[in-house]
């Protein structure tokens, strides 16, 4: 009678709420049920008065998040303000062709292309630069999924075309769960071939030279008795060999943990890579699915057909290794050992010694991020501050000089082909719209690839600019400001303060047409480069990490202090934004200081983190943030949760969380329970709202629309709190 008892209140509740904008402020949102569970962590007894919400199947849980789903819907839709800037968005972000994620085959090229109007980017080929554009996949002809109830859309998860550019393996996924389906699309024909296997989570595909076979990890089945931790842990990689068992259930498996004797340790992924023209291939047992340091083995490719596989181990995690490219009996390999801002070196695949190696690139003032290999040479990435710079050098590392650019900003890539000389790139900034580059190594000039049309956006009223802000402890953290030229500091401007820090993954800066309707508005948008992240290497990365993590909370604080300082904003005007790993840092600091902040912007944010190793995406990311089952462990997790830190009778600040209900690396009971807590512990009137998107997941996915409406609805919400007259309803 209980879960009846309750449905039943919530739709009375709903009911009431939904008559007017009055009563949301009058009637509050869904208050859920308190059941304290109490754990004790080496002699330290915490209280969980929101566990059952871990289980998502709970008819009750599933009921009090329709119930919030609803109300916080309503709340939002009734801003006066949201539809007309909604509106802006979307014309802003619907007017010029991009493409992006190249991927080169000889002179063959696959790529996204963002159309204007178009709810995803579709998949395309061409046959050199000038050639003629061929649609290969389309998401948005794929159906709309089983569901008649909840219709979803598709995404391409990923893609990588055979050797010859004749097939194309990709990834399919409905409703934003990146749960991707493995297809073969036969270029010449534009059909599938009969391959569809399932538990493909953004694989990596390694074709093999006869481009008829190719290397593929998955996960393993979910039975009922799977705990959720192990669900998307230690995926292995099977060979799949064209029209042999088109659902994949009886590839063999070639390396990964449990395959053989062959001891590999734990993680999340493992895969395979090789080369066209060389005889080795490379087994990496990945710990995070991400670029931090994996375990590397070598083995001849002819042997790498089953469990049997001779693999050879050459590099630990301690060796710094994140990144490898194969090119003959040469391994090139990006690491950060004995280097916090990482350097490139070479060894012998036939005797790999990477104690030993060749060092090919040096450390230098600037970041390494990544390389690629032409015919003509090695191209590698360096962040420098605020801006980025491509290199070239030689095989040996010989003749190393910068690539001429057409402007000092940001570059995202390159894309090269070992077959081919030269590479792509593209270049942007906050302030200049992106553009595709191709460099030619023959002249030694760069030239617009005309990938990329001229933007139709007029960004001439942006401006940006990074300045040092000092940290508590004396370090300097870089803070990027984007803003309306001539902006006086008067402390009138809403400004959204966005950060990160985890990962050593670096908060880079794009040029974003939607910005504008928030800057043409008066407003600022801040970029937070904390600590955690990668900006100056990896050891700003070990700066914001497990112990240290709460660095990373106090260098976004002293950020967000620092606006308000300069007199680009108030308290009230300040609004914290962060997203996953981002959750700690907006949520911790919120939980610090209440009174900074005017408004919090959490999307899909870790938060309560002593409990993350329970979920499918938790144990990887103990490498990153630490386990329970250390007492260091324990005491860093609790230090940076802010769940935990929630204190009851504390005026917190206007508060939107978001989550997607098919999320699989933050699970929505993250959010669910910061919501929870915090409208029962505020003392303040401020709003807190939970807005759940069930044709979502982590935010990989969403179309178009998706996006643009949870862009109004952060930004209304934030000019609504912010006291902006044109959001204030009457």
């Amino acid at each position: 009678m209980r879960n009846l008892d309750f449905r039943f209140r919530w739709a009375v509740l709903l009911a009431a709420c939904l008559l007017t904008a009055n009563s949301f402020a009058a009637d509050g949102p869904p208050v859920a049920s308190v059941r304290p569970v109490t754990d004790t962590y080496f002699g330290t007894a915490v209280v969980d008065p929101y566990r059952y919400f871990e289980n998502l199947k709970d008819p009750e849980v599933q009921a009090w998040m329709k119930a919030q789903a609803a109300y916080t819907r309503g709340v939002l839709d009734r801003i006066p303000g949201r539809e007309a800037l909604l509106d802006r968005i979307h014309a802003l972000s619907n007017v010029d062709t991009r493409r992006g994620g190249f991927v080169q085959r000889g002179q063959r090229l696959f790529y996204m292309v963002s159309e204007p109007g178009a709810q995803q980017p579709k998949l395309f080929y061409r046959d050199g630069l000038a050639g003629a554009e061929h649609l290969l996949l389309d998401p948005a002809t794929l159906g709309k999924g089983t569901d008649t109830q909840t219709p979803t859309h598709f995404a391409i998860d990923y893609y990588t075309p055979s050797w010859d550019g004749k097939l194309l393996a990709y990834g399919l996924s409905s409703g934003g769960s990146e749960a991707s389906v493995l297809h073969v699309l036969d270029l010449a024909s534009g059909r599938d071939l009969a391959e569809a296997i399932d538990r493909a989570h953004d694989s990596t595909i390694t074709w093999r030279a006869d481009n008829r076979s190719f290397y593929y990890f998955k996960f393993n089945k979910v039975t009922p008795d799977t705990p959720p931790s192990e669900a998307e842990f230690n995926a292995r990689t099977y060979l799949h060999v064209l029209g042999r068992g088109a659902d994949g259930e009886s590839d063999t498996p070639v390396f990964g943990r449990g395959v053989s004797k062959l001891a590999v340790p734990e993680g999340q992924v493992t895969y395979v890579l090789g080369a066209p023209q060389s005889k080795w291939a490379l087994a990496v047992a990945n710990h995070n699915a991400d670029d931090n340091p994996s375990t590397y083995y070598v083995a001849p490719m002819a042997k790498v057909t089953g469990p049997a596989t001779p693999w050879k181990k050459f590099a630990d995690v301690e060796d710094g290794i994140s990144a490898a490219v194969i090119r003959g009996d040469t391994v090139y390999f990006l690491s950060r050992k004995d280097a916090s801002r990482f350097r490139i070196l070479a060894t012998s695949l036939a005797r790999p010694d990477v104690k030993h190696a060749t060092v090919i690139v040096p450390q230098g003032q600037g970041v390494v991020t990544n390389f690629s290999l032409a015919s003509d040479g090695i191209y590698y990435r360096v962040r420098d501050g605020g801006f980025a710079k491509l290199m070239k050098t030689g095989f040996d590392g010989k003749g190393t000089h910068a690539v001429p650019l057409p402007f000092e900003g940001n570059l995202f890539g390159p894309t090269t082909d070992a077959t081919q000389p030269g590479a792509l790139f593209n270049m942007q900034s906050p302030s200049h719209p992106p553009q595709v580059w191709a460099y030619d190594p023959a002249n030694d000039k760069t030239a617009d690839s005309g990938m990329v049309p001229p933007s139709k956006v007029d960004a001439s009223s942006l401006e940006s600019k990074e300045v040092m802000v000092t940290s508590y402890d004396g370090t300097r953290v870089p803070l990027t400001l984007v803003y309306q030229k001539g902006i006086v500091l008067d402390g009138s401007h809403p400004t959204i303060l966005n950060g990160y820090g985890a990962y050593g993954s670096v908060s880079e800066s794009f040029f974003w047409a939607g910005a504008l309707a928030w800057v043409e508005r008066g407003g600022v948008l801040a970029t937070a480069h904390v600590r955690g992240g990668g900006e100056f290497g990896e050891d700003w990365h070990l700066g914001g990490m497990k112990q240290t993590k709460l660095n990373t909370v106090f260098d976004f604080i002293a950020c967000g202090q620092y606006l308000i300082d300069q007199k680009y904003t108030t308290s009230r005007r300040l609004a914290a934004e962060g997203g996953s790993a981002g959750g700690i840092t907006v949520g911790r600091a919120m939980t610090m200081r209440p009174e900074l902040f005017g408004v919090v912007l959490d999307y899909v944010g870790s938060s309560d983190t002593l409990r993350s190793e329970t979920e499918p995406n938790g144990p990887p990311n103990i490498v990153e943030f630490g386990s329970i089952k250390t007492e260091d462990g324990f005491h860093g997790l609790y230090g940076m949760s802010p769940y935990e830190h929630i204190a009851a009778g504390t005026a917190y600040p206007a508060v939107l969380f978001v989550t997607g209900a098919n999320d699989p690396r933050v699970a929505p009971w993250h959010m669910m329970k910061m919501a929870a807590k915090l409208q029962a512990a505020t003392s303040s009137k401020n709003p807190v709202l939970l807005r759940i998107d069930y044709d979502a997941g982590h935010g990989m996915g969403s179309n178009r629309s998706q996006r643009e409406v949870l862009q109004a609805d952060a930004w209304a919400f934030a000019l609504w709190q912010m006291g902006d007259p044109a959001f204030q309803p009457k």
